[in-house]
């Protein structure tokens, strides 16, 4: 019996050149011809093309796909979905889609808060990097080549069987992608010390929409500055980055520490704002505010619960939390020392002693959630957390991440990559909310709040424009019109993301991109279309 792939392979041969004149007057056929035609090899490119009617589409589309909010049976699928294996199918899909006419998604993790590296209301092909995984380290160097399908687990896995003292300053989620990551800026625990992952690229491949293969030097200085935090799906297919690596301990100390509203939460959150900020570089302490039921973070009740994560030894961090921040009462039982590679699943709330192997998993977090972002630039008021935390009780899941900045956040100019939030900054707010049943009800409530929640906080953060962070994308904030995007409507949510980068980003994507074949409802658009 032949092979699902082999059957797919001899039916697209038979149909495309057994009937040219069906192929040529529908395009979808033209696509699938193009491909075939354009890989050189139709036997190994018809087994990474699927389409609806193929047995796998539902699971390879599903198996990225982090946000279940987004796989409903009223949720738009695509056309096609290719996962190609070499640099020549990825240039394949590019013309082939421009071709056609058809909207072209990345996806590389599948952590994408509204879903548009899966999601388009055009006809559309989603191009899966999912295949698209290796990385190589050069140790001598303190560098590595990562293809933008490799996860970030998956390049700190790479890190600490090969060098624990080797690190990158991404994020603490291990099954995001790095295509996209990087694409919008990437922080995590090592920002107060060496900032975030864009700041670290130093060369990468794009697949540009002629179907070139460009580096940084043929690609030229104003596209590399773009690719650096100027948002995923915009000014080409990343194909991959060639980052420096950082140098960790290879032991760091990780403690967790929580306590409820009648513990004094609303004091220790409020002390917080500047203690963290202000801390050493070595010293990162990530604040979690509200009310969760998940196995992964915190628990049912309403608290905050503060994980920290220093690059030194246990004593060294017990003296400092004594002199720092006394009030949250850190001691020997809370801390342990591990891998900085492995506190990083401790920052996502697994135990201490968790395997090193969860670093490789694509699938620990699928959940329905609504997120937003936010950017604190003076201290919130007790009185304004206070009533704050009371609105944690309107939902079943509810809570903030308080990442503070500061550090060598504050030495870097606003206008050194496309991520522009920088020496202003006491700490990023991230919002979440979650909810398990799949019910368009349950669903509405839950973004109401979120909504509810954002609006109390408007006179806290920061203002004119209130900014947001690219990689907890919103659709709240505005979209663009996919046929004809104004520069006023994308100036919109444009600065909020990038601040004064906003207008050298569209340049940038004028001389890329003019047609604007790269797209989604919140990418920059060229000078063209306003």
């Amino acid at each position: 019996m032949n092979s699902p792939s082999y059957s797919l392979h001899s039916f697209l041969l038979v149909l495309l050149f057994s009937f040219p004149l069906i192929a040529s007057a529908n395009p979808h056929y033209q696509f699938i011809q193009c491909l075939l035609q354009r890989s050189g090899d139709p036997t190994t490119m018809s087994k990474l093309i699927y389409t609806p009617n193929n047995p796998s589409y539902s699971s390879v589309l599903d198996y990225t796909m982090q946000d279940l909010r987004f796989n409903t049976t009223s949720t738009p699928k695509p056309l096609f979905i290719v996962t190609p294996t070499k640099i020549s199918h990825i240039q394949a899909v590019v013309l082939c889609a421009r071709k056609v006419g058809l909207d072209l998604r990345i996806r590389s993790g599948g952590h994408d808060y509204e879903g548009l590296s899966y999601v388009s209301f055009l006809p559309f092909v989603i191009l899966d990097m999912i295949n698209m995984t290796s990385i190589n380290v050069d140790v001598a160097n303190k560098c590595a080549w990562v293809q933008a399908g490799a996860t970030l687990g998956e390049l700190y896995y790479q890190l600490v069987t090969t060098d624990r003292t080797l690190a990158f300053p991404a994020g603490v989620c291990g099954s995001v992608g790095s295509g996209g990551h990087f694409s919008g800026g990437g922080y995590g625990s090592l920002i107060r010390k060496y900032g975030i992952a864009a700041d670290h690229i130093i060369d990468a491949q794009i697949v540009d929409v002629n179907g070139r293969l460009l580096d940084r030097a043929s690609m030229g200085e104003d596209v590399f500055w773009a690719i650096r935090g100027g948002g995923g799906n915009t000014y080409g297919v990343v194909v991959a980055w060639k980052i420096n690596l950082v140098s960790v301990p290879s032991n760091v100390t990780v403690f967790k520490v929580q306590r409820t509203v009648e513990q004094n939460a609303n004091k220790l959150v409020y002390l917080w704002q500047t203690v963290a900020n202000e801390a050493p570089d070595d010293l990162f302490i990530l604040g979690v505010m509200g009310k969760t039921n998940s196995t992964q973070v915190g628990s049912t009740a309403v608290n905050i619960t503060f994980y920290g994560n220093y690059l030194g030894g246990m004593d060294d961090l017990l003296q400092l939390m004594k002199e720092r921040f006394p009030e949250l009462g850190v001691v020997k039982e809370d801390c342990t020392e591990m891998s900085w590679q492995g506190s990083n699943l401790f920052l996502t709330d697994f135990p201490a002693n968790a395997s090193l192997e969860l670093l490789l998993s694509r699938t620990l977090f699928k959940v329905r959630t609504k997120s937003k972002a936010d950017y604190v630039k003076e201290p919130i008021p007790e009185a304004a957390l206070d009533k704050l935390w009371k609105m944690f009780y309107e939902v079943e899941v509810g809570f903030l991440y308080l990442a503070p900045y500061g550090g060598i956040m504050n030495r870097i100019p606003e206008i050194s990559i496309p991520y522009s939030h920088r020496a202003e900054v006491l700490y990023q707010i991230g919002y979440f909310t979650r909810w398990d049943e799949d019910s368009t009800e349950i669903a509405n409530k839950h973004i109401k709040w979120m909504r509810k929640l954002y609006k109390y906080m408007a006179p806290y953060v920061s203002k004119n424009p209130r900014s947001a962070y690219i990689n907890y994308r919103d659709l709240d904030i505005g979209v663009n019109d996919l046929y004809n995007t104004s520069y006023q409507k994308a100036s919109i949510w444009g600065r909020k993301y990038f601040g004064i980068n906003f207008d050298r980003l569209v340049k940038v994507k004028t001389e890329i991109d003019p047609s604007n074949f790269f797209r989604n409802e919140q990418s920059i658009p060229p000078l063209v279309s306003w």
